[in-house]
């Protein structure tokens, strides 16, 4: 019903409700976390960690029922009822807008563990978000460029070793990692300057992967491979609470993680071209569903 009325009214109502829903799910998450940090008793601990994720699902249940509600967007999604257990995923996507997340939490909130992303450092600051996020356990990486690593080669590992702090955590708790494999949103302009050999994709990034699925060791056994198609084209997060994004098509499909997946990505280097053959083979197959997905 809200979906019809003028968008001079729908669209800053929509953003006046999801804000609401921001303070109305952050406000008691912060209560725990505040009792979280000053207590020490594990078990305790354990027990707000659940209450906090249990939080963080309405606040993404609610968003998702308000996206439907203004919103008139068809969904075709294949694969979602084929997941087969609840163990700890590792969830490999492509990428081309922030619109990609509000699409993953609505098709997997509760169907699997809750979704942690590995979050660029600076995303800490947005108001309300980043502490929500780093409370939740969300890991917050600091990327370095070419030069300043070379300016500064003491910096090198720093983000492996955010990662494998994380991974710890994370074998404790159910969990699904999150990873955007080609590391950064699709454009037009970055995919010619990679010179990327697939058409819809651009590089994919291996080492993360291997890096993750190593230090869950077995705690981690599937991989759900998800793939996001915007017939209309992606768009914006604003273009999505205005409505303007008009067909969403997404394939599910999960895949087991082998012991052979798992070894020493840095120094060993029979391994490494292993599984980077086994990344962009991934991909591959991904490149020719995007096409398929397209043409339907």
């Amino acid at each position: 019903m809200l979906a019809s009325i003028p968008a001079f009214l729908r669209i800053p109502l929509a953003c006046l409700l999801l804000a609401a829903n921001v303070v109305l799910h952050v406000t008691p998450l912060f209560v725990l976390t505040f009792f979280k940090i000053v207590i020490p008793v594990r078990p305790i601990r354990q027990a707000i960690t659940h209450g906090l994720v249990a939080i963080a699902e309405s606040w993404i249940a609610v968003n998702s029922w308000l996206f439907d509600t203004f919103t008139r967007i068809r969904w075709q999604v294949e694969g979602l009822d084929s997941i087969e257990n609840h163990d700890n995923f590792l969830v490999v996507c492509n990428h081309q807008s922030w619109v990609d997340i509000p699409v993953l939490q609505k098709l997997f909130n509760r169907r699997v563990p809750f979704f942690r992303f590995f979050l660029k450092s600076k995303l800490i600051w947005v108001p309300l978000l980043g502490p929500a996020w780093w409370a939740l356990d969300f890991p917050f990486m600091k990327r370095y460029s070419r030069q300043t690593l070379e300016a500064k080669p003491e910096l090198r590992g720093k983000d492996r070793e955010a990662t494998r702090r994380a991974c710890e955590k994370f074998r404790s708790i159910p969990v699904s990692i999150m990873n955007f494999t080609e590391g950064t949103r699709f454009t037009p302009a970055k995919h010619d300057a990679q010179k990327s050999p697939y058409r819809h994709l651009l590089r994919p990034k291996a080492g993360g992967v291997a890096f993750v699925v190593d230090a869950m060791g077995d705690a981690m056994r599937s991989l759900l491979d998800v793939t996001i198609v915007y017939p209309q084209g992606a768009g914006s997060l604003m273009d999505l609470i205005a409505g303007r994004v008009r067909e969403i098509r997404v394939h599910v499909r999960q895949l087991p993680i082998l012991a052979e997946l798992r070894g020493d990505y840095d120094d060993d280097a029979v391994f490494r071209e292993r599984f980077q053959a086994w990344v962009n083979d991934l991909w591959a197959q991904k490149d020719a569903r995007i096409g398929r997905m397209l043409a339907e």
